[in-house]
């Protein structure tokens, strides 16, 4: 935050006072006090981005009519990777402010794991630039294992040179608990390196002795409890729990009687990883908001959790509550229990088409990210080692995957689908031009009949994963993916059936959500032609190479059992 002249100040006490006329004043609007749960009809004046006065009657240079209107404080998506909304940070911008999210911390790491630094800064750059506050933490685990081919690599020494731009707060998930638990060196070192300052949290079904030594490292915030008796703990040791809601990872209903009066303090929201699809069709924090009031959540603790209680779990102080002295993130609403968004006003600025037009624009970075090489259908045998095979099972709902063992069919010495089983081949191609790497293994719950579907977002080394029942389609999706620069590819029958380009860095379109939008329902379509029942199959399969994500999952040097933190055998 930059110093105020005494000139700024003083404009801001003389305005408050009523003595001078405010910049922007929103008249006579419903306020919602998320403190105390009162609501009461007043004038909220507003000079610059501050809020200046409340709870009485303003003139101002430029009025807002608020008649039969509720304010509420702007939204805080407290954990998001913006990449996983397929649109670049402007677009994103654009996507989710007119949903009432005025402030989004966001972790790089996708763009980082492809990119480096380079990715980081990127997003600096766009950060300067947004119209919402958007929030780069830098990322803490790039790579986030080293049983996987990145494309880049940060040491504590790469970090501590990005430190110190206006949209740091500190490091990003802690995603390699196994490395903090055993002490790894480097993860000291940048544990070390930010202990100053804000470290968030990832921990799946951590517990116990081990959550508190991951804990006593100084990491206070938590988006991967997915259970109520996994939040009620990590609460009770003094956790901050970020209730998620993504396009895959969906564990507001469980999380929902967490809400209460005790605990609305020490909660908060955040999205994770949401695409334009979900955003379009439900909405952003505004749908999780809605949601646990229609679920019997108390709903003034609903919108504090929104609000003031995300901003001071990572320290922004200046924001969360309409009063006095705070920044102007104030959404209107037309319905509260609804959630339903009439306006929004980001730092004193009413959100419009034609303030996303006074932006300027910031160059894409990582156009030429795609170096795997061409593959074959022969690239996709497993050849028979063992009589059992271990099968990545997928749980909808949830990136957690279940270590299944299934006996599946051989053929000329080598394994084959099984469509009784629902089993079909998921393989990893290294795509950074590192090396020529291919991990296989199979996976159950996408219903898969005939097919493939390849995706060059693989969380969070992003190589290309693809799942398939033929490996000749298998290979037409790759190499269809490749010649694209990244994206979403479905094939069957030796044809691509569908397709969705994302150039930059093979993680986000260059183009506006709106045509992502539209590009995802035909994908959607024909990844449903192939017999496939997951609700969202794209990041689903994103989620498949991730291997800090319990239990079984699958990387460029082949499958991996996340709970031993070792490659599987054979």
């Amino acid at each position: 935050m930059s110093k105020l002249s005494p000139a700024e100040i003083g404009r801001f006490i003389d305005a408050g006072r009523g003595v001078a006329p405010a910049d922007l004043v929103i008249k006579n609007v419903r306020l919602l006090d998320v403190i105390t749960g009162a609501i009461t009809e007043t004038d909220i004046a507003i000079v610059g981005s501050r809020i200046v006065g409340t709870y009485d009657r303003y003139e101002g240079a430029e009025t807002i009519d608020g008649a039969g209107l509720f304010a509420v404080p702007g939204f805080i998506d407290t954990h998001l990777h913006v990449e996983s909304s397929l649109v670049t940070p402007l677009e994103f911008d654009r996507c989710v402010l007119p949903h009432g999210v005025t402030t989004a911390i966001c972790d790089p790491h996708e763009i980082a794991n492809v990119l480096g630094a380079e990715g980081i800064r990127y997003f600096q750059r766009c950060a300067e630039r947004t119209i919402m506050d958007l929030r780069v933490q830098l990322s803490s685990c790039v790579p986030a294992t080293a049983f996987e081919t990145s494309g880049a690599e940060l040491d504590a020494g790469d970090l501590i040179a990005l430190r110190g731009h206006a949209s740091g707060i500190g490091l990003a998930e802690f995603m390699n608990f196994p490395g903090v638990l055993f002490k790894d060196a480097g993860v000291l070192a940048k544990l070390s390196a930010f202990s100053d300052g804000r470290i968030d949290g990832h921990a799946p079904l951590l517990g116990g002795r081990d959550l508190n030594g991951y804990i006593a490292a100084g990491i206070r915030t938590e988006h991967e409890a997915t259970a109520l008796a996994e939040a009620r703990e990590k609460l009770m040791k003094g956790m901050t729990v970020l209730i998620r809601e993504g396009s895959v990872s969906k564990d507001l209903h469980a999380l929902i009687p967490l809400i209460t009066a005790d605990t609305s303090a020490f909660l908060a929201f955040c999205t994770d990883d949401r695409n334009p699809l979900d955003i379009a069709e439900e909405g952003h924090l505004d749908y999780m908001i809605r949601t646990a009031i229609a679920r019997g959540a108390p709903l003034h603790h609903v919108y504090r959790v929104a609000s003031w209680s995300a901003a001071n779990a990572f320290g922004l102080t200046d924001r969360g509550l309409i009063a006095p002295g705070r920044r102007a993130d104030i959404v209107l609403l037309d319905d509260l229990e609804a959630c339903s968004v009439r306006q929004v006003i980001s730092a004193g600025r009413l959100v419009s088409e034609a303030l996303f037009a006074t932006r300027g624009a910031v160059e894409p970075v990582g156009l030429d990210s795609m170096k795997a090489r061409q593959v074959t259908a022969a690239d996709f045998r497993i050849p028979a080692t063992a009589p059992a095979t271990r099968v990545m099972g997928v749980v909808p709902g949830r990136i957690i995957t279940e270590d299944l063992t299934f006996d599946l069919p051989v053929i000329d010495g080598e394994k084959q689908v099984d469509f009784a089983k629902d089993a079909v081949k998921v393989c990893v191609v290294a795509r950074h031009g590192k090396n020529d790497n291919i991990g296989r293994g199979f996976v159950h719950g996408f219903g898969m009949k005939r097919g493939a579907i390849a995706s060059s977002v693989g969380h969070d080394s992003h190589n290309i994963c693809v799942v398939g029942a033929d490996e000749a389609d298998m290979a037409v999706a790759v190499n269809r993916l490749i010649a694209i620069k990244g994206g979403f590819v479905v094939a069957e029958g030796g044809k691509v059936t569908a397709e969705l380009a994302l150039p930059v860095a093979g993680l986000m379109s260059a183009g506006s959500f709106e045509e992502v939008h539209d590009a995802l329902i035909p994908l959607r379509a024909a990844a449903k032609a192939l017999g496939v029942v997951l609700a969202e199959p794209f990041l689903q399969v994103a989620f498949l190479p991730l291997p800090v994500i319990p239990h079984l999952k699958i990387t460029d040097h082949g499958m991996f059992d996340v709970d031993a933190f070792a490659p599987v055998e054979g």
